[in-house]
């Protein structure tokens, strides 16, 4: 669906979409209201309140629901599924118990960081999050504490590769709008967001962890049994495992029966999605830039498989026969271990996808169109600009790529005009970037699927994870500004 003509000037939209923002964390926090049920409400309040004619404000709803839960659903399924084996055949347990004696106890968050940077080049944001989602819980486990000690470096990075480096769709598409190189944007974004990272996301996790001690959630993996329907406590796990004090991994069994599977093992089901949707993300991003021609069968067939759901989909079916079926005496029994991994995420799938319909009614709504022509010339710096601009888009409307592509597609006449040259347009790619980063909360899907995840509510997740966002991208756009003042 298109956009509306805004029936209001920016400002009153902005007071609609401010109020929105107010009343759906009254009802959340104050009246204690579920969720997703707030989010519908306030989504439909939303879309009366903007003037959508009333006939179609029940296709505006779907419009955000349908396209944010198309994305997140499969997606999350595979993903719970592929953790779920892991958690039970030991396989995260081994993963863990590797990071932890080649790293050591105090290094763990660096290690997960590290580990999330390398799989968020080629791999999303939501993507990664959820393979990565047993490595985190596992890892916290075994140490204790805060989960945000661990999973705030890990979703950090992702985001960071998400937002700021090519293949990703959001850079790539910023760069084609302003006429820069994706060679040389990939080339200044991937060192900007490894800095970035580190400044802006390591320290803040360790804070957060410090004030917030946010428990292991158990909604996601619940209560690992044994083959005989017994309850395994974490202790119990640990040991089978031959996990020491020291940290040194052993022997052991897991709840389904058997010595866990192998490092090499675990390394092989975790790259695996990665390898498959780096066929779509680099193919994708050289036939964007005419490197290879559209249409091709063999770059179809590859982009086929490196779809993210496809991806996620041939990495369960090949954990089920490689970690799974040989520590169960029949397929059913393994198919009942992944369906008790679905029930627990229908509510994340839920909320998120309702997050998504508050986020595309504001999107139609016609305030970013109406505040993007209010600030078209604001008479700063374009770096200046790009950033400011970038920020009030995402904090208005929630979709971070959308608020790129619209301050790229808006600053892209003034750039042309001022000939920045390649080094510049990937710096100008990198403002735009950070602002559509900063300030995630409760008008993003990615806000909502954080803190289900993460078991936190929504005023935990104000605290941390947008806080957190907020940090990141200032560090980004910190580092443009000061190259884009010295070249």
């Amino acid at each position: 669906m298109e956009a509306i003509e805004p029936a209001y000037g920016t400002g009153a939209l902005l007071l609609i979409a401010a109020g929105a923002v107010a009343l759906l964390l009254f009802l959340i926090m104050k009246v204690k209201l579920h969720a997703f049920v707030a989010l519908v409400l306030v989504s439909l309040l939303t879309a009366i309140a903007v003037r959508f004619p009333l006939a179609d404000i029940p296709d505006v709803l779907m419009f955000g629901f349908s396209g944010t839960l198309g994305s997140v659903a499969l997606l999350v399924a595979f993903g719970v599924m592929l953790g779920r084996l892991l958690e039970v055949t030991g396989g995260a347990q081994t993963l863990a118990d590797t990071l932890i004696v080649r790293f050591g106890e105090k290094r763990a968050p660096l290690a997960l960081g590290v580990a999330a940077l390398l799989f968020g080049f080629p791999i999303f944001f939501d993507a990664g999050l959820v393979v990565f989602l047993p490595i985190i819980l596992t890892v916290a486990r075994r140490f204790g504490g805060s989960l945000l000690l661990y999973a705030l470096p890990a979703a950090g990075a992702f985001a960071s590769m998400h937002a700021l480096a090519p293949p990703h769709p959001g850079p790539v598409a910023a760069a084609e709008a302003l006429g820069g190189s994706i060679g040389v944007t990939l080339l200044v974004g991937v060192p900007i967001g490894v800095v970035a990272w580190y400044v802006g996301v390591m320290p803040v996790s360790r804070l957060m962890a410090a004030r917030f001690p946010v428990a292991i959630p158990d909604a996601l993996f619940g209560e690992v049994r044994d083959t005989r329907g017994n309850v395994r406590g974490d202790g119990e796990a640990g040991a089978e495992a031959g996990v020491g004090k020291d940290g040194a991994a052993g022997g052991g069994g897991s709840a389904l029966g058997g010595r866990p599977p192998s490092f090499a093992t675990v390394l092989l089901l975790l790259l695996l999605p990665l390898v498959l949707i780096s066929f779509n993300t680099v193919l994708d991003t050289l036939v964007t830039a005419g490197t290879l021609d559209e249409g091709q069968g063999w770059v179809d067939f590859l982009s086929l498989l490196g779809n993210t759901p496809v991806a996620l989909m041939i990495t369960v079916l090949v954990a089920l026969f490689l970690v799974g079926r040989p520590r169960v005496s029949s397929m059913g029994e393994l198919s009942k271990v992944v369906d008790d991994a679905l029930g627990p995420v229908c509510s994340i799938i839920l909320i998120t996808g309702a997050g998504g319909m508050f986020g595309g009614v504001l999107r139609l709504s016609g305030i970013g169109t109406a505040l993007s022509d209010s600030l078209s010339d604001l008479g700063v710096s374009l770096i200046v600009q790009a950033f400011v601009i970038a920020t009030l888009l995402r904090v208005a409307q929630g979709s971070a790529t959308v608020a790129l592509t619209t301050t790229a597609g808006l600053i892209s006449g003034a750039a042309a005009e001022a000939n920045l040259g390649d080094f510049k347009t990937a710096l100008l790619v990198v403002a735009i970037a950070a602002g559509a980063t900063v300030l995630s909360h409760v008008n993003d899907s990615g806000f909502w699927l954080v803190s289900r995840f993460f078991g936190m509510d929504e005023k935990t997740t104000l605290k941390t994870w947008t806080v957190m966002e907020t940090t990141l991208g200032l560090s980004a756009f910190v580092m443009a500004l000061g190259l884009w003042a010295v070249v």
